[in-house]
């Protein structure tokens, strides 16, 4: 009998399987498909905010069962919502309602099944939004009691009977030039001196009672030409920051109460020394030098070290504390330090500013929060201003602001906000963004939320 040819190729392939069924070692699972692990969801923005309450969404996970949502008052979740610790959630949204206004909401997710619990989410920070009654109108200066709240200025804004003069003489008991009491303005060329509007600022202030912050001796970015290509010897270039520094501050002696001396010389990166024009020429204790040449000219001011991101980059808060140890351990005269607090609406923490705040009371050091501002839109994505980045703003100045309230009445010094309206900000001027809205009057003088943040830090 034949056998037809399909049929033996058949019975040749059916052999062939049985034979590697058989072959494998029946106690080796290398074959068998394993699960695959759960991966996070991805959380979205709030959306339907209100005064007390949200909705919180986020993305399916493969195998998820369910999720579980945290709601916390802090990012660090220490503090949560009632019920919403690890909340059990089917769907993949929440309403959230129950909560109070004007106030930070923390928020992460995680996938769960039967087997496994993903990692958690990015955290999203959501504002409960407020009411939009009238903001309170006390001034800043009569509701601060244990410092000076000041604002920098320039020259042509102190027209007496404008605007700008109104509302500084109501709410502010300091002031600080904001670029034009610096060398470049001050000394444009070696040995002439334009005191034109130096003086108008500090006139004015003495005119009206206003005490008067000194902004700044040295700072690489206002050395003028002349200086950063100088071409005599170190010691000559010495020489003629010490006669700039003794110039100005005996000028303005017994009319200027304070001076930053040395303005951010430490490297954002790894918290070296800036090689600065003055580092090259006069060495890596230029710092020194200069605190040194500021009390020779004036035994009685007060001197600053100032810095930005001194919240921010530990690295670099390391390395100025380092700096302001090494000066004291020298007997180098400095009597205080300034935290510039360029901040955004959602950073920095209120733990990241007490750390910051503790070291320098630690070192028995007067503290100037010296150029205050909260950007709102640091990451443009905003065309507007609305009311919950208006409300995070708020708060964000009131947790900044009752910070350094609680410090030592010896310690504290001035909080300065860094311009009157948001359209005067440098951070318009110099990042090209006219989406910003970063100071505590709007471009009309209108006073806003960010306004009452601050009183209500001081309560």
């Amino acid at each position: 009998m034949k056998i037809n040819f399909k049929f033996k190729i058949c019975i040749l392939i059916i052999g062939s399987l049985f034979a590697l069924t058989n072959c494998t070692d029946p106690g080796d699972d290398s074959n068998i498909a394993k699960p695959i692990a759960l991966g996070s969801p991805i959380i979205n923005q709030a959306t339907d905010v209100n005064s007390n309450g949200f909705k919180i969404s986020w993305t399916r996970v493969y195998n998820a069962e369910n999720y579980e949502l945290d709601i916390a008052l802090n990012n660090t979740f220490e503090s949560y919502v009632t019920g919403y610790q690890g909340k059990s959630v089917t769907n993949m949204y929440e309403e959230v309602n129950g909560l109070n206004e004007s106030t930070n909401y923390f928020c992460r997710v995680r996938a769960i099944n039967s087997n496994e619990t993903s990692k958690n989410s990015a955290i999203i920070q959501t504002t409960t939004l407020e009411g939009n009654g009238p903001e309170p109108t006390t001034a800043l200066k009569d509701a601060s009691t244990t410092f000076m709240v000041g604002m920098a200025v320039k020259a042509q804004q102190l027209t007496n009977g404008s605007k700008y003069d109104e509302i500084l003489k109501k709410e502010f008991s300091s002031i600080s030039a904001e670029y034009e009491m610096k060398m470049n303005i001050i000394e444009p060329t070696k040995g002439n001196y334009d005191w034109s509007k130096a003086d108008a600022i500090v006139d004015y202030a003495v005119a009206n009672g206003i005490n008067v912050h000194g902004h700044a001796l040295v700072w690489h970015e206002s050395a003028p030409d002349w200086l950063k290509n100088y071409t005599g010897t170190n010691d000559e270039f010495e020489q003629e920051v010490k006669n700039y520094i003794t110039a100005v501050l005996t000028r303005y002696k017994g009319k200027v109460a304070s001076w930053d001396v040395v303005n951010e010389a430490i490297n954002d990166t790894d918290g070296s020394l800036r090689n600065s024009v003055y580092r090259e020429k006069m060495g890596d204790d230029f710092v020194a030098k200069c605190f040194e040449f500021a009390r020779e000219a004036d035994p009685d001011v007060l001197l600053f070290y100032n810095d930005y991101s001194v919240t921010t980059n530990t690295t670099k808060q390391t390395a100025i504390f380092n700096l302001i140890d090494d000066l004291q351990t020298n007997n180098t005269p400095i009597d205080g330090v300034g935290f510039q607090m360029h901040i955004q609406y959602n950073s920095p923490s209120i733990d990241q500013i007490k750390t910051a705040v503790d070291k320098a009371v630690e070192r028995d050091l007067k503290l100037h929060f010296s150029e205050l501002d909260v950007r709102v839109n640091p990451d443009k994505d905003i065309t507007t201003f609305t009311s919950e980045r208006a409300i995070a703003q708020k708060n964000k100045i009131k947790e900044v602001v009752a910070t350094y309230n609680a410090i030592p009445a010896k310690n504290k010094y001035a909080i300065t906000v860094w311009g009157m309206k948001d359209n005067d900000s440098w951070l318009i001027s110099h990042h090209n963004n006219a989406n910003e809205w970063p100071l505590l009057f709007d471009s009309n003088f209108e006073i806003k939320k960010a306004h009452t943040g601050f009183l209500q830090g001081l309560d």
